[in-house]
């Protein structure tokens, strides 16, 4: 029996007020299912929950539609909020329009898979030490603690797809699986838009990456979001740089130089959205393996948006070519690598960095929720944190500090961080735990380092310079 809809209008026209919806895409502009998203707000059903890893940009037909159409009672996502104008969503929740339960990415893609799979709870590493722990029961195993995350199933999954057979068996393209799959499992009713429908047979088994079984609606895609008239994450370049004492410190470009030597040749690493995919610049010809939350691995450096693949794009939403051996995957098998410690090192941006090793880079003061992404499962899950960031904000507030002020990503998991002022390694193993300034940028002092690091630094021999080290 064919499960082709005439129109995306007939595919969601039962969808009741209080339903819940699963509802695909990645970033601010990847994936979504923006035809169905449109019938949804025309159809007009309100009090919905919405779980989603983020609502997409607003502007453009994505799940921020229907939070301007006030049809949202209940988000839970990964994102909230992110740099930039507040959006509608920001605005209801700030006034208890909309209650918001933030969950990391990796818990979000397992807790869907879980539901689908008639799996009740599960234990992560995920989030213990933080607030989005707390008031969850914990358990401990093998010495280590895990907080208990509940499965989640939906009433409906609005998907996006590259093709579909009148039967549901549907094929994804490039890096556009991510969420579908779990979402498409959790919900019991599947709708997948798609840019073209086949006859039984005409797709190959092996071009199958979801079957049917799993679909319930299918309709033709006839709305899409362009990712490349969507804003860019960072309008800052990698020759920016700013100034200390009248001195130039490391461009942006320089940060992930020097973050890039510290990867062995060979690692297979995650590189964090913002200044730590400068490194993808700096490793040519070393083995390195990049690996996305979205879903891909063996990626390859930015490409110019005139040659743009909307498909091929890393976790931080740039475009990307491919290095030869690169695989496509969910979301969930991308944080099963994760939280597996298949990485040997992840690179993140952050906020603030502790003595202590915490890092908090997911919520700001003054803005609802906040965007935790990938952040939480790979800072847990990798063999090394590298953190790139420049060493004070833009109001110039230290961002290496004694007691981090912002809500934790993950505690106790930073090893090394790189700034445009220096370079800190943190001893784990010395009677005088914390961190040891190892390097400094050519032009400055110790001294003029220590002045911006109002955080315990260990300096039991004199820096090198960050310049000759890579």
């Amino acid at each position: 029996m064919s499960k082709v809809y005439a129109s995306a209008d007939e595919a969601v026209a039962d969808i009741p007020d209080g339903a819940s919806v699963a509802i695909s895409g990645f970033g601010i502009s990847h994936s979504f299912p923006s035809t169905l998203i449109v019938a949804l707000r025309d159809h007009g059903a309100r009090g919905l929950t919405v779980y989603c890893n983020g609502l997409g940009a607003s502007g453009h037909p994505t799940a921020q539609l229907l939070a301007e159409n006030h049809q949202i009672s209940r988000l839970v996502a990964s994102f909230s909020a992110r740099p930039g104008p507040i959006t509608a969503a920001e605005e209801q929740i700030l006034a208890g329009e909309i209650e918001f339960e933030v969950v990391p990415q990796g818990t979000l893609v397992e807790r869907m898979r879980a539901g689908g799979a008639g799996i009740p709870a599960f234990y992560t590493p995920v989030g213990v030490g933080t607030a989005v722990a707390e008031g969850k029961p914990a358990g401990e195993f093998d010495g280590r603690t895990y907080v208990l995350e509940r499965g989640i199933t939906t009433d409906f999954a609005l998907l996006r797809a590259y093709r579909a057979d009148t039967a549901g068996n549907v094929q994804f393209r490039g890096g556009s699986r991510n969420f579908n799959d779990s979402f498409a499992k959790a919900a019991r009713v599947a709708i997948v838009e798609v840019e073209e429908i086949v006859e039984v047979g005409e797709l190959a088994p092996d071009d199958i990456d979801l079957p049917g079984l799993w679909i319930s609606r299918i309709v033709r895609s006839t709305i899409r979001v362009d990712p490349k008239k969507t804003p860019s994450r960072s309008a800052r370049g990698g020759d920016s740089r700013r100034e200390y004492h009248g001195k130039p410190a490391l461009s942006r470009s320089e940060i992930g130089r020097r973050a890039a030597a510290l990867l062995p040749d060979g690692a297979i690493v995650n590189l964090g959205a913002g200044l730590p995919n400068h490194i993808a610049e700096w490793i040519a010809d070393r083995g390195v393996t990049l690996h996305a939350e979205n879903g891909i691995l063996g990626y390859g450096g930015m490409v110019p948006l005139q040659d743009a693949d909307p498909d091929l794009h890393d976790a931080g939403g740039n475009f990307i070519d491919l290095a030869p051996g690169a695989s496509f995957f969910d979301s969930v098998t991308s944080f099963e690598i994760a939280r597996g410690r298949r990485l040997d090192a992840v690179v993140l941006g952050a906020y603030q960095v502790d003595a202590a090793g915490d890092l908090a880079n997911w919520a700001q003061p003054g803005r609802p929720g906040g965007g935790i992404g990938g952040a939480m499962d790979l800072a847990v899950g990798a063999r090394s944190v590298i953190v790139t960031m420049e060493h004070v904000d833009s109001q110039g507030r230290p961002k290496l500090v004694e007691r981090a002020e912002y809500p934790i990503t993950a505690p106790d998991c930073v090893d090394v961080v790189v700034t445009d002022l220096a370079l800190l390694r943190r001893d784990r193993d010395a009677a005088e735990r914390g961190f040891v300034l190892e390097e400094i940028a050519a032009g400055f002092t110790v001294d003029e380092v220590l002045a911006h690091t109002p955080m315990t630094v260990h300096v039991p021999r004199p820096p090198r310079i960050m310049q000759e080290s890579w």
